[in-house]
């Protein structure tokens, strides 16, 4: 739908843009997508939707297709990649956007596919097809700037503006005032268990537009195929689609406003639900509450990772946190996260893979780089620097076993400044190349050994 996605038939049967387009770098848009989404007209076609009119428009459409193909992601039931999806639209869009508009539009079942959790078990995702992803993100950046507004304050997850970083922050703050128990509470399955109706209730008191309703009602009842056999659903908003993180906020906001006009200090990520508060019986207050809530929207708290407990023992996104000289709270990685970090750098750098260092440092780089941005508030420099040379004795012990001979090694370590004695050594000791690759061989082979690879620092 852009010159870069050879869309240039299907554009060409939509209609001129109406209005100013905003700009996006995520699925959540910092704006509307168009004027139509602050101000919708009635003289729209078809159900008379303006809402429904304003996303797909040739621009927000264009848009969407941009962040669609950015998004990557596999096909669907229809089999169709991104690519294969381009070249289908271009013929079957006039019609599929003929049939939006008049409300008959039907969207296909989603695509079952489970990925193992970190901590064990599977999470089941629903992946729509491209096609519907598309439509789906068209409605999002229509939507999002109508819904989001009305969400509460201490609501971050998948919200325009707002980060994981920003919702560990806000907890740090509440903690450092003094708020030393934590109410965390987790839901059991939570996108697999929203109620359509209730979800839909929710809605329709801050959506007046009947069509648009109606196609996510669709999508809500579009069912899921698994092993070539369809299954309707009447529960759950399947992660995979872009419109389920805003549904779901949508739904969670009424807890997130009872919990304020009790004057609540917590933070909300998603299913995610951390309230502070200063004694274990106000906690226990607060959870019966939660569990209260949260029935009347049919979900249910999950007993097992759910607690009443000091915050100094619980981990909230990936984070931890801990008390510093002077009473001062500080982050740190949580013990999960680094443990799940080591264990994939282990994979990475497995030393029976039969890579190159250039290709050891290829897979490593946007790991590395994705877990360091996301956790670069921690607050412990000691830590940082544990890391990176831990990193770094592991890709010595590589490149001594890549010069396999003793006096290859020999040779390597003198022509880097090693000392006769030192050389000779690991030479001596060829097959010993984790032991070898510590102490004295950080002189020659130091950190910045591995920047001509680019291997990021973590420090």
């Amino acid at each position: 739908m852009h010159e870069d996605v050879s869309m240039p038939g299907a554009m060409r049967q939509m209609p001129e843009r109406s209005g100013r387009g905003g700009v996006a770098s995520g699925e959540a848009a910092r704006e509307a997508s168009s004027d139509e989404a602050r101000g919708p007209r009635r003289d729209t076609e078809g159900t008379g939707s303006a809402l429904l009119a304003a996303a797909l428009t040739r621009e927000n459409l264009q848009q969407a297709w941009r962040r669609v193909k950015a998004n990557k992601g596999s096909a669907g039931v229809d089999g169709l990649d991104i690519g294969q999806t381009a070249l289908h639209l271009k013929t079957s869009w006039p019609e599929i956007r003929e049939r939006l508009l008049r409300g008959t539009y039907r969207p296909s079942p989603v695509r079952r596919v489970t990925i193992p959790k970190p901590d064990g078990g599977e999470r089941e995702l629903g992946i729509p097809t491209v096609t519907d992803r598309l439509i789906q993100q068209a409605l999002l950046q229509v939507l999002q700037p109508l819904l989001d507004p009305s969400f509460s304050e201490h609501s971050y997850g998948f919200r325009p503006g707002r980060r994981a970083q920003d919702a560990v922050l806000a907890a740090q703050a509440y903690v450092q005032s003094g708020r030393r128990i934590v109410v965390d509470v987790d839901l059991e399955k939570f996108f697999d268990r929203v109620n359509h109706d209730i979800l839909m209730a929710r809605l329709e008191r801050r959506i007046a537009d009947a069509a648009v309703l109606r196609l996510i009602r669709a999508y809500l009842d579009a069912g899921i195929m698994g092993d070539g056999v369809v299954q309707r659903r009447y529960q759950g908003t399947p992660q995979g689609g872009p419109l389920s993180p805003l549904l779901a906020n949508v739904l969670l906001d009424e807890v997130d406003r009872e919990l304020e006009r009790r004057g609540h200090c917590f933070v909300r990520y998603a299913d995610d639900c951390n309230v502070y508060v200063r004694s274990l019986k106000a906690g226990a207050r607060v959870m019966a509450l939660l569990r209260r809530l949260y029935a009347g929207l049919r979900l249910t708290v999950n007993e097992a990772k759910s607690a009443v407990a000091s915050v100094f023992g619980r981990k909230f996104l990936g984070y931890s946190l801990w008390v510093a000289s002077g009473g001062e709270i500080k982050r740190r990685v949580a013990d999960k996260p680094m443990a799940t970090f080591k264990q994939r750098v282990r994979q990475l750098t497995r030393r029976s893979a039969g890579r190159s260092m250039a290709e050891v440092a290829e897979r490593l780089r946007p790991y590395l780089l994705g877990w360091k941005a996301y956790f670069r508030m921690a607050q412990t420099p000691r830590l940082w620097l544990a890391l990176d040379e831990w990193l770094r004795h592991r890709l010595r012990a590589i490149q001594l076993k890549h010069w396999k001979r003793g006096t290859t090694m020999y040779r390597e370590l003198k022509a880097l400044g090693a000392s006769h004695e030192d050389a000779h050594r690991v030479a001596a000791n060829s097959r010993r190349w984790w032991r070898n690759s510590a102490g004295r061989l950080n002189r020659v082979m130091p950190i910045a050994y591995f920047d001509r690879l680019g291997v990021p620092r973590l420090s």
